[in-house]
């Protein structure tokens, strides 16, 4: 920079403080408008050709100045607001002197508020005649260069709001995941009669789900306390208690790495149908699901990369079935070797994949099918048929006690829902947590913990129950079409910016 007065930043302040010696106030309290630029853009477009009259089509709306050009004593400029565009014309003979020196002293950037008439110019281009402007914000802050489809990923997740008004179609994308969970909550409520509830986010105990949390301390308690990586176990409480059917959309928190399907902190919807099992839910997803995907999509295709997801059909497999099926390192394991401990053992490391050491026979089939199976999971998919040894919480499968009544949805490739018939046995439901505890000491940080309050609400009696969760980030994605979570969360968790100062 050569200097002050080339530094558009400092140039920015000097327009600042000349229009306080005009005399406006550069961030003014309020401006009443009349019309949103969308309700602008809804009530006139489409009139193209049509005679306007003036006294029928007057305006007064507000938005960020994009795009400002001058021509003498007149310019153009277009105000953006919800993702839209709309153009203002004005003129010096029209506002007064004082008002067009402001308007020269505006920059891309800037909050104005116009009132005036609605016209088309020659070209057809729906405007504003401004008879009256005013600045509601200053920018002092000039957007980055090219900022007209800001394609610096790091920049956009980081900052958000830049994102935002230069990509208005990433509006569209939490506009879209908005209207999700509004067709979730709808279909729970008015459809299933789902009662919506709110349980803790800072827990005593970590449970619900085999991962790590995030740790925290209670001053006055003295206690720590944890992040909830699940509501499970509360919702179920409200089960117990006489909640029949009850849900909560809800933040968790789980301290594990980051990558294109994981952020930290993530939202979920979880459920709870007293008096069912899997097989209930897996056919209530389906229709739920289909529901939303209409609703919000316009239709059972949806758009994910190279291919079309279709909602109007649902596959189901074992996770047995599914590992053998998507096999690609020569002929797949019979199904004998992979029900035996050493067998799966050799599958893995026909895989050059190594077991942990000590792991049961249910976690290596469970990494086998990781490793071969989901990325092939395109399509809807129930995965059902889970070892016992890597679901703590859920019922085992009537006539196979290895395996539990458990499944997962998966679409696009990942994982989206996980449900089950929930365990209500307390005297079981305490042995598997003390195998959890002993996977602890071996080392395992994500085994589940012991709830000594749980397993006390159990034995006043849980009713049969199925539970299951839906991941709202993931649904997101594949309905928006967005290939990493970061698209979907408006401020993912990132690194902290390293070598830059406060601007």
């Amino acid at each position: 920079m050569s200097g002050a007065a080339t530094d558009p930043i400092q140039q920015r302040y000097l327009k600042l403080e000349q229009i306080r010696q005009l005399g406006y106030d550069p961030y003014p309290y309020q401006f009443e408008f009349s019309h949103t630029i969308n309700q602008v853009i809804e009530r006139w477009d489409g009139t193209e050709g049509a005679q306007l009259e003036a006294e029928k089509n007057r305006v007064a709306v507000a938005g960020r100045l994009i795009a400002v050009r001058g021509h003498g004593k007149a310019g153009f400029g277009h105000l953006q607001g919800a993702g839209k565009r709309l153009q203002v014309y004005v003129r010096q003979d029209r506002v007064g002197e004082d008002q067009y020196q402001l308007y020269r002293l505006l920059d891309i950037g800037d909050i104005i508020g116009v009132e005036g008439e609605m016209f088309r110019t020659r070209t057809g281009e729906l405007t504003v005649f401004v008879d009256r402007l005013e600045l509601l914000c200053k920018s002092l802050l000039p957007l980055p260069e090219k900022w007209h489809g800001l394609t610096d990923v790091e920049l956009r997740y980081r900052q958000r709001y830049l994102d935002l008004i230069a990509n208005p179609q990433v509006r569209e994308t939490f506009v879209k995941r908005s209207a999700i969970i509004r067709e979730l909550r709808e279909f729970l409520e008015q459809e299933e009669g789902y009662l919506e509830v709110e349980t803790p986010m800072m827990q005593p105990v970590a449970g619900g789900a085999m991962a790590r949390p995030f740790q925290t301390f209670h001053e006055a308690l003295g206690i720590p306390l944890y992040l909830r990586i699940a509501p499970e176990l509360y919702l179920k409480r409200l089960t117990v208690g006489g909640f029949d059917r009850v849900y909560e959309i809800n933040r968790n928190f789980r301290n594990e790495g980051i990558s294109t399907q994981h952020n930290p902190e993530f939202t979920m919807l979880e459920f709870y149908q007293a008096y069912s099992d899997y097989e209930d839910l897996i056919e209530l997803s389906q229709r739920m699901l289909r529901r939303v995907v209409e609703r919000v999509c316009g239709g059972l295709e949806v758009p994910f990369g190279e291919v079309a997801i279709d909602f109007s059909k649902f596959e189901r497999l074992s996770m047995l079935e599914a590992t053998r099926r998507f096999w690609t390192n020569g002929e797949a394991p019979p199904v004998q070797q992979l029900l035996e401990r050493e067998g799966a053992r050799t599958a893995l490391r026909s895989l050059e994949l190594d077991p942990v050491d000590g792991d049961s026979w249910g976690r290596m089939l469970a990494q086998l099918f990781e490793a071969v199976a989901e990325s092939h999971l395109v399509q809807p998919t129930f995965i059902v048929d889970y070892p016992l040894e890597v679901s703590p919480l859920s019922k085992q499968k009537r006539g196979d006690p290895r395996f539990v009544e458990r499944f997962e949805l998966y679409v696009a490739g990942f994982e989206v829902a996980n449900g089950y018939s929930e365990l209500n046995d307390p005297q079981e439901q305490q042995r598997r947590f003390q195998q959890q505890l002993e996977q602890r000491e071996r080392g395992d940080r994500e085994a589940h913990r012991m709830d000594e309050d749980y397993l006390r609400a159990m034995r006043y009696g849980l009713p049969p129950t199925a539970g299951e969760g839906i991941g709202i980030d993931r649904l997101t994605m594949v309905l928006t079409n967005s290939t990493s979570i970061r698209d979907v969360i408006l401020f993912p968790q990132l690194r902290p910016e390293s070598g830059r100062g406060e601007e």
